[in-house]
Order: structure tokens, then sequence, then C-alpha cells
């Protein structure tokens, strides 16, 4: 059975899909203007519980000097080891055992997996349901992934879609692509991000026992999921070098998928079309979805970011989709919100760049 017709078939048999409708002819014909200003109303409907994701045009950031910049030694430091031992570990990895890297790509797609499936679209977007089952493999995926718990990631990733592009911005693109891909953790936050980080509502987050209970016993986690739980496999199931285990399973498998996230607030914000809104900074990235597992296709997921899929395609150049609707047809993910093709096209023309292309 070809892909398109499978993957439709499962949708409409197993997933609870709300979608978002087009807004109705009388209301299009109030003129742009108009429409600008209630179409945020129109599509938060899908999503009553969760609107600080929302992008906030009224926010322009404050005149005067930008405050100084103050290192934060102890991450430079770490991130530069971590790296000179990534790429100490891919001259490693000839005289390393297949099954080792093997077990360095499972730990990446699961780390991966972590972040887009859970602190991004579950948690931070509450894009979809899940039931405890795949609550709880997405949280101990999360804290495989080691880049902030679940609530402090789902805070400032919040706060970077509402106020997008500004000082309130945690990884604010218009400082640079270093600043947007690594520098902002190298660096104590703006003020802007804590004043408007303190704002949100973040009961949801508060109200869930296990992601608190992550966020309360993250530093021991992080330390056996992230470190030694993939150095002592390799080494104790099929005899590989602790060496090997921790350059190459470790080192370098974490700093591949810390950079593949990165490249998300990085190169999607500065490299790519943006057919659904050209008035973002978002854009559409392929080889950013490539490596991050389906999350590249910024420009839409900006535009829609209440879309569980991130993207118009489903499945194309999206494992955590496929992923989703996988958990879908087992019943462990349900109420999928999808944003109907209606309100996209009407979206495109409305405020796209011009290079859309259907299909």
């Amino acid at each position: 059975m070809p892909a398109h017709l499978l993957q439709e078939e499962m949708s409409s048999s197993y997933t609870t899909t709300t979608t978002i409708t087009a807004p109705s002819p009388r209301i299009l014909q109030n003129g742009g203007g108009k429409l600008e200003k209630t179409h945020l109303h129109l599509e938060e409907d899908i999503r009553p519980e969760m609107k600080d994701d929302i992008f906030d045009p009224s926010y322009q950031d404050k005149e005067g000097p930008r405050p100084k910049t103050v290192y934060v030694w102890r991450n430079i430091i770490l991130m530069s080891l971590l790296h000179v031992g990534a790429l100490y570990g891919i001259t490693l990895i000839p005289s390393c055992q297949f099954y080792t890297l093997l077990w360095g790509c499972f730990y990446y797609l699961m780390s991966a997996l972590g972040i887009t499936a859970g602190a991004h679209r579950l948690w931070s977007h509450r894009t979809y349901k899940a039931r405890l089952p795949l609550r709880v493999f997405l949280i101990i995926a999360n804290t495989m992934a080691f880049q902030n718990d679940v609530f402090e990631w789902a805070r400032d990733h919040r706060v970077h879609h509402k106020f997008s592009e500004t000082d309130a911005d945690p990884h604010n693109s218009r400082r640079g692509f270093f600043f947007s891909h690594v520098g902002w953790l190298l660096v104590r936050k703006h003020p802007a991000v804590k004043e408007k980080g303190g704002l949100l509502d973040l009961s949801d987050l508060k109200a869930e026992k296990l992601v608190m209970f992550q966020r309360k016993y993250y530093k021991p986690a992080i330390l056996l999921m992230c470190f030694i739980l993939p150095t002592l496999v390799p080494w104790y199931f099929w005899g590989e070098t602790l060496h090997h285990s921790l350059y190459v399973a470790t080192f370098l498998r974490y700093a591949i998928v810390l950079n593949a996230t990165w490249l998300v607030n990085s190169a999607a914000h500065l490299y790519g079309y943006r057919p659904y809104d050209k008035n973002i900074g978002p854009r559409e990235n392929i080889l950013v979805s490539l490596g991050a597992v389906g999350e590249g296709f910024h420009n839409y997921h900006h535009t829609f970011p209440y879309d569980y899929s991130t993207s118009e395609y489903r499945w194309h150049i999206n494992l955590t989709t496929f992923f989703i609707d996988c958990m879908a047809a087992l019943g462990l993910a349900y109420d999928l919100k999808k944003v109907s093709k209606a309100t996209v096209l009407a979206r495109i023309k409305r405020t796209g760049d011009g290079s859309y292309k259907s299909g």
C-alpha cells in the first residue's frame, strides 16, 4: 500500500484529530487588517487550554543600550570539552564495533524523540495528548537528551514563540547565527527573557506530577541516562572498550543531538523559504528536518504552533509525526490537533512569500 494511503487509513482509523478550519467568508470580506486582528482568536479555539505560545506582534523591545553580556564560564568550559571529546570520537569510529555505532544511533533517535515528541510537541505546545505509558517513555527519552528538564525547556520555548526574535526570545536569531545556535547557553539570559517567562501560565506543567518528578531528580537522572548508561551498555554487553563507548556512544552522540536541536533555533530561523508567513523569521529548512527528525518546517510551525505534525505534509521528512501516529494507532496518543488544508491555503494567500508549492 502506498505510504500516503497507509497514512490516511491509519489516521482515520485510529486517531482522534481536532481540525482547525479556515475563517468564514464573512470574516474574509472584512479586509486584511480586520483579519489579522481576529485570526489568532479563531485559531486558538482549537486549544483553549493553551495560549502562551501564540506570537504577540504587539511586543516591542525596550529602547536603550543592551545590558552587559555576562559569560557563564562553567558552560563555556563544559561545552568546549564536550565538543573536543566529540571530535576525538569521530576519529575512533573506524575502530569502533558495529554494535556500538548502532547503539549510538538508537540512543540518538530516542533522545531526539524525547525532545521533539516530548518536550516540544506534547509539553510545550500541547498539540496532542498522551497516556501514561507514552508520557513515561517520553520523559525518560527526554532525560537521555539532557537539554534541561521538560518544565524549563517548555517555559523557554513558549517564551520563544510568544516573543520570537525580540530580546525576550531566549535564542533571538537577530543576534546572529552563533548566539541563536549555542551562544545563548553561554551567557546569562537577557532580563526581558526572565521578565516575560515569569508571566507565562505554566500551571499545566506544574500540575503534571511526572514533569515535576523529573525536575526534582533531574541531576542524578541525566548523569545516569545521558552519560553512565550509554557508556556502560556497549562495554558490558558486547565487549566494547570503555574508551570507545565514552567518546563515540556518549560524547559524540550527545554533541550531535545537541547541534541537531540547536539548528532549529539558528539555521531554521535564518535560511530557507517562508511560504506561510513572510512577516516572521522562521523558515522551511529541509536539512534541519533531516537532523532534527522533522522539526525543520519552521515557518509552518511558527505560523501554526498548535499542529501536532509541525508540518503540512505529515510523514514527509518527519519521523516524529510518524512516531506520534504510530502511538495513536496503539491508543497511546490521542486528540491530535491538525490544521485544515483550507486554513493553510487561506494563510498562504494572505501572508506567504510566494514560494509555496502544493504537495
